[in-house]
């Protein structure tokens, strides 16, 4: 199983559909607030260089944004 950690924030909508998407798809991930957490924003940061959320982190691979499709096929979802 894919370890996979998504940087968020409570206000963030694609955060949330990114969040009913895992699940929908049975996903197990650490959520990280990056509004609350300036260790885990930092890291954010270093990891994709942007400051907008979600950041999504699948085993290493950074997604940036809501992308139904990536995620699929990083998580071999069919």
């Amino acid at each position: 199983m894919a370890k996979v950690t998504i940087y968020t924030t409570p206000t963030c909508v694609y955060c949330k559909m990114t969040k009913v998407f895992f699940k929908e798809n049975n996903v197990q991930y650490e959520e990280k607030d990056v509004s609350a957490d300036r260790a885990a924003a930092d890291e954010m940061i270093k990891k994709s260089g942007q400051m907008g959320v979600p950041v999504i982190d699948v085993d290493g691979q950074i997604l940036i944004g809501f992308d139904k499709e990536g995620l699929s096929r990083l998580l071999n979802i069919k």
